[in-house]
């Protein structure tokens, strides 16, 4: 498991620290018994998956039932347990008793005496304070509004939408019981709605919110509230009353009730009198809920069926994510009275909680005691990374709201008496800044655009940092917020630090710059151990005296020992080095490379820094082309002791590659040709790996000459071993070193031009290539974005890799790349620019009207607010060209030339102007074209919504278990990859809850091995969780979400669930016009789906119209002889088979068949097959000529052959469907399977030398996944 993963890179790299091995060495940084082998590993899993047992529960007036419950649960669990069990969800203030005496709350189960397999439990009424009481009416409230949307729509407490249950009438797994498994085909209506037909061109959005008929609330009460009469007088406090609520029932009936010590009852309150006497009869009980049934029968019944339809309903429909998703779409919603809402509206919302001693939470101290916790095994570990994501998704949902309660104006600021771009707030222990260049902090940087840009640049740092989680050093917590045109970042508070100037509380880095500074030896300790997996070089820099001073990190990179005597780190905005390209420096010249495609380019600041990702790849990049060298010169040694002189040429070689090999890879085949030309070069590499390995004590002073050559040659820090770091501080301005580092400063300068050629010129053609060869499908912003991050390429590229893409003889293959990404982010970067950014709401419709927009609220920090308002749309037009043009060094032209000139979609660029600014629209359709009416009115504009980035922390055992699983699923070993992916799986749940997305990719893939395995039912209970759960953590049209769609669509259809199936592969269509429109490689992959589906349920014509759809895209996209444009031609001929049309079969299936034969040879299996189903098919057409001659010459008395007219067999179509989904069973034989195992572990020995670089393609059980977990 782990130890797998450690062991084979420990094979690649002869001690295990260099090249590509950073990233496991920082996961491994804590596991101090990764290498202890499986053993320790399985063991441990045993322990935490500790059998459980059965409790039973006795509730007062229900009858007692049984609970399976495991040892490592606390009690406090049970509780939620039977808050949401539909008999007993209705009591929240109850202790539970074994054999009389009350369980402590937070204790877990195998800690309490006498609780075993049997046991009764006893739910027991306690009497209620105030804080239970709101507990209650809170909790009742939650009930009555389980099945309503509007907390989704409004983005609060972790709600999020899912339409799934529509598309599947309810969970999957009863609908398939129930509905008879028969011949369902007379029973189908196939027909798609005109928008999802192919060709077609309207693009509503009012499909993309289905109507939910179970959203329709039933009405259980008119108004529940809190009564004016609160808080109770003195002496009714005495009586025990707590509060007092108003009721009006459905009956129009308007009651006054007391909570208070025994319960709830009703009193003889009306609106204008107070008389808290209880009322006769008083109805006196516990819950709410019991005293509401007895005195409204419409409660009774409306309540009881609510309870049935939300206990009906898939759990991961209702369980909160764990952080917030936004839906940029609303219906228009009736608001209704809701006293929680209202309450919690007048005292959290504006920070009075907050500020009630002992209520708020010390945010640093809980971030900093989770990573304190130990973690010496793996139940230790779960529960410090559980600790850890649990505190941080609390900690961005906090900071999430106190920074939008600082732009809503409801925050007093700390320095109230400076101008508003210059205050600072505090709430909720957490400090909040603006991103403005305060006091002229970033003057030499680019003023506001670097005080914009450095927050995410710190959040990048804190991210690095955090990840290699070194014991003893801690970073704060941070959390950027954009919302309403303003970046706020929020940060945990380090003890002390607000009584303190800075000057004295920063004992290591610089406050200016790197004018003063100082260093500490504790500090260089403990970043020492980070430098490794961050690249960081230990370098000297000149303070203002001109001494030396020592640092490992950049000059900004300040250390605070906190009132708490930690280790603090904080501005770590240059934690990776300089991007060269967008940071011109005088008499410094940058690799051809880079000049060709026209950089220097100047940017709006000077904090451009590279991706880590990027360093990485750029590492390991280098670490190829230093094996390379040392083995060429070990074999130019051994050639030479034949010949007993020895010849200069080592000097040579190792003096080359620095010129020619920048960072550039001319030829990606290469390197290859350049190994087989070579014989002997593997065995040469086996003996530079030991070389190296031994940490520099090398072998004899010939070996150590060719390891120090190769290290000069490739830039290394060190001399005896591979081993690559930057200097973050190089082109730092204000920064000096001292002269004795000269040399030293120009190799890292080197360094740096080097990783900056390699970003454009290796980088960039890889993603293209990646997106040729259809490894790498962007559908939307997000996903291009996270495809150009992967590679460690930063968005301010995107004009680079456009103009690479407009070079590629290939272009029409990329033309979906324009689709997804040119405007959004123009408009993006435009949109958040602006003064107010609120103001300039999607400009794309603006397109040649006016809009009638006017905003009424006064921001802080704009005095001239009003500029945008007589903005037209050609001016907006006009400032969006010059932003592409400043920021991307693009141009593009007006709005609807750009329409024109890309294929774009208007609702597309609706769609990403609205999320990546967080507004939310009015769900209806909106005309764009009309010339006479704007296309929005502002009661179209619903809210804005915060755009949050903050650190996501990771499960790495889960997550290392997951990796080890996809191996072994890789190598063919399905059942126990299985395993393993179940076995993360549980790690996962354990770490994040029930919902998260590294979840969801674990639930894809265990549903793919499933089906795989010839379990479909199990495979469509697990793929209905992933598309859940896609819904709900990435949004209801995220690519993502698309993809699960399909692969359900899938199951559903080989689970005999055909108009389901249908249903499913619709919604991914119209979804996918949605977000990219019909033009993109992955329309084919659908559309194939679709038209076979269609064609298992006879629908012929139909299915032609997508199936010749999907050829035309797969033409386009894959070349005219691509194998997949073969298998779509053969599935538009049998189509036609089936309609009896043969001639235009024959003429599909010779396509197909010519493309086999060149592709393939004749002898391949799929050419004969072709060749075979050629011949029927001519077979079907002479004979069909034949019959319909017979009856031309003997009229109505012919002798008619009956022909044989086939409706495909459902296995037929699902066959098909596998193949274009990428699914393969082979039937294998025992032998067969022992015969594959060994070929798989000879392949990955001859890997791990670094003879095969590629993964092993071609073992054929490769599951193509196409979406990376990150």
């Amino acid at each position: 498991m782990i130890a797998l993963i450690v062991d084979s890179f420990a094979m690649v790299n002869g001690d295990g620290a260099h090249g590509p091995t950073e990233e496991a060495e920082s996961r491994q940084d804590g596991n101090s018994e990764a290498d202890g082998g499986e053993d320790s590993n399985e063991q441990e899993v045993i322990v935490i998956q500790d059998t459980g047992f059965t409790v039973k529960i006795q509730a007062p007036g229900t009858e007692p039932f049984d609970l399976q419950v495991s040892p490592q649960e606390m009690v406090q669990e049970i509780h939620q347990v039977l808050m949401d069990r539909e008999d007993t969800c209705h009591r929240t203030c109850f202790s539970l008793q074994l054999d009389g005496n009350v369980l402590d709350n937070f204790a877990e189960l195998k800690s309490i005496e006498g609780l075993q397999e049997g046991s009764l439990l006893k739910v027991v009424e306690e009497p209620y304070t105030v804080r239970e009481a709101r507990i209650h009416v809170r909790h009742i409230r939650d009930l009555l509004k389980s099945l309503d949307p509007s907390d989704a729509y409004n983005g609060v407490d972790c709600n999020s939408l899912s339409f799934l249950s529509i598309f599947t009438d309810g969970d999957l797994g009863d609908s398939g019981k129930r509905k008879k498994k028969g011949n369902e085909l007379e029973q189908i209506d196939c027909t798609p709605p005109e928008h999802i037909l192919p060709g077609s061109k309207e693009r509503p959005l009012v499909p993309l919110q289905p109507q939910n008929k179970d959203w329709k609330p039933m009405q259980c009460l008119k108004v529940l509230t809190m009564s004016g009469w609160n808080p109770p007088p003195g002496n009714r406090k005495m009586h025990g009353d707590l509060m007092y609520l108003y009721i009006v029932t459905v009956e129009e009936r308007h009651v006054s009730l007391t909570a208070s010590t025994r319960g709830f009852y009703l009193n003889q309150s009306t609106t204008y009198t107070f008389n808290p006497k209880p009322a006769n009869p008083s109805f006196l009980s516990h819950s709410l809920v019991e005293l509401l049934s007895q005195i409204s029968p419409a409660f009774k019944k409306n309540f009881t069926a609510l309870q049935k339809k939300r206990v009906q309903r898939h759990p991961f429909e209702r369980i909160a994510t764990p952080f917030q998703v936004y839906s940029w779409t609303a219906p228009q919603v009736d608001h209704a009275m809701d006293c929680v809402r209202a309450e919690d509206a007048y005292t959290s919302r504006l920070g009075y909680e907050e500020h009630i001693p002992g209520q708020t939470r010390d945010w640093n101290e809980e971030l900093q005691t989770t990573r304190e916790l130990p973690r010496k095994n793996l139940p230790e570990r779960l529960l410090r990374e559980r600790a850890i994501f649990k505190v941080h998704s609390d900690f961005a949902a906090a900071a999430t709201r106190g920074a939008m309660a600082v732009i809503d104006g409801n925050v007093m600021a700390i320095n109230p008496g400076e101008e508003t771009r210059m205050q600072m707030f505090i709430w909720n222990n957490i400090f909040f800044s603006l991103g403005f260049d305060v006091r002229d902090h970033y003057r030499e940087l680019g003023g506001d655009a670097a005080a914009h840009a450095a927050p995410t640049n710190d959040l990048n740092g804190v991210r690095a940092y955090g990840a290699v989680d070194v014991e003893g050093l801690y970073t704060l917590g941070t959390v950027v917020v954009d919302y309403r045109g303003y970046r706020v970042t929020a940060q945990s508070i380090i003890p002390g630090i607000l009584e303190r100037e800075q000057e004295q509380s920063v004992i290591y880095g610089s406050i200016d710059f790197g004018k003063t500074v100082v260093s500490h030896s504790k500090y260089l300790e403990l970043l020492e151990k980070t430098s490794r997996p961050l690249k960081v070089q230990r370098h000297n820099v000149l303070n203002e005296k001109d001494d030396k001073v020592e640092l490992c990190s950049s000059v900004e990179c300040k250390g605070i020992i906190g009132n708490d005597g930690r280790h603090y780190i904080l501005d770590l905005l240059r934690t990776f080095p300089p991007d060269l390209n967008f940071l011109p420096v005088d008499g410094e010249e940058l690799p051809p490379e880079s000049q060709r495609q026209g950089f220097p380019r100047q940017h709006r600041h000077r904090l451009a820094c590279l991706r880590q990702e990027l360093i990485e790849a750029f590492v390991e990049h280098r670490y190829l082309l230093f094996m390379k060298m040392a083995a060429l010169q070990l074999m130019q040694q051994k050639a030479n002791k034949d010949t007993k002189t020895d010849t200069p040429a080592i000097t040579e070689t190792s003096d080359t590659p620095s010129e020619s090999n920048n960072g550039e890879c001319k030829n990606p085949l290469e390197g290859k040709e350049l190994e087989e030309s070579i014989p002997g070069l593997a065995q040469a590499k086996e003996l530079a790996e030991t070389l190296v390995g031994e940490d520099g004590s090398c072998i004899d002073p010939k070996s150590r000459e060719v390891v120090l050559n190769a290290c000069k040659a490739v830039g290394s820090i060190s001399n005896t071993s591979f081993d690559i770091r930057f200097n973050p501080d190089i082109f730092s301005p204000g920064v000096r070193f001292p002269d004795d580092s000269a040399d030293d400063v120009q190799k890292q300068k080197q360094l740096l031009k080097d990783a900056a050629a390699f970003l454009v010129s290796c980088q960039v053609p890889s993603l293209v290539k990646d997106c040729l060869d259809h490894s790498a499908l962007p559908m939307d912003g997000a996903t291009l974005t996270e495809a150009l991050r992967q590679r460690g390429i930063n968005i301010r590229y995107l004009g680079s890799v456009l103009e690479f893409v407009d070079k590629t003889p290939a272009k029409a293959q990329l033309e979906h790349f324009y689709v997804s990404n040119r405007n959004h982010h123009f408009l993006n970067c435009f949109l958040s620019s602006f003064p107010d950014a609120v103001a300039h709401l999607p400009p794309d419709e603006l397109v040649s009207r006016r809009k009638n927009r006017k905003r009424r609220n006064r921001v802080p920090g704009g005095g001239d607010n009003t500029a945008w308002a007589s903005l037209t749309p050609n001016e907006l037009w006009k400032n969006i060209a010059s932003e592409a043009q400043s920021y991307y060094h693009f141009t593009i032209q007006c709005a609807d030339q750009v329409v024109e000139k890309y294929g774009l979609q208007k609702i597309t660029l609706l769609r990403e102007i609205s999320v990546k600014t967080g507004i939310q629209i009015l769900i209806k359709e909106y005309n764009f074209d009309s010339r006479h009416k704007p296309a929005f009115t502002e009661e179209d504009i619903l809210n804005i919504f915060p755009v949050v980035k903050h650190v996501n922390p990771k499960a790495s055992d889960a997550f290392h278990f997951f990796q080890s699983g996809q191996a072994k699923v890789q190598q063919g070993f399905l059942k126990e990859g299985c395993e393993l992916i179940n076995e993360a799986l549980n790690l996962f749940n354990n770490v994040y809850g029930a919902m998260h997305v590294e979840i969801c990719a674990c639930l894809r893939l265990l549903a793919r091995l499933n089906y795989i395995m010839g379990d479909h039912p199990e495979a469509l209970s697990n793929q209905q969780k992933a598309v859940l759960m896609s819904e709900r953590v990435l949004g209801i049209e995220h690519p993502n979400t698309i993809q699960e769609y399909m692969h359900l669509a899938l199951y559903c259809f080989a689970n005999g669930q055909l108009s389901t199936a249908l249903k499913l592969l619709y919604r991914a269509r119209y979804l996918m016009l949605m977000v990219t429109g019909e033009d993109h490689p992955e329309m084919a992959l659908l559309d194939s789906n679709i038209g076979l589906v269609l064609h298992g349920v006879m629908e012929y014509d139909l299915s032609l119209r997508f199936l010749e759809n999907a050829l035309t895209i797969n033409t386009k996209y894959h070349g005219p002889r691509s194998l997949k444009v073969a298998l779509s031609h053969h599935l538009v001929a049998r189509v036609y088979e089936s309609k009896a049309e043969f001639r235009s079969a024959l003429q599909h299936e010779k396509e197909g068949y010519t493309i086999y034969k060149n592709q393939m040879g004749e002898g391949h299996e799929k050419t004969k097959e072709s060749s075979e189903y050629l011949k029927y098919l001519t077979q079907q057409a002479v004979a069909l000529q034949r019959t319909m001659n017979e009856i031309y010459k003997n009229g109505s008395n012919a002798s008619i052959m009956p022909l044989k007219f086939t409706a495909p067999s459902m296995a037929s179509v699902l066959e098909q469907l596998n193949i274009i989904n990428g699914i393969i069973f082979i039937p294998l034989s025992q032998k067969d399977l022992e015969n594959l195992k060994a070929e798989v572990q000879r392949r990955q020995q001859l890997q791990e030398l670094g003879k095969i670089e590629e993964t092993t393609e071609d073992s054929r059980l490769e599951l193509e996944d196409k979406i990376p977990i990150d």
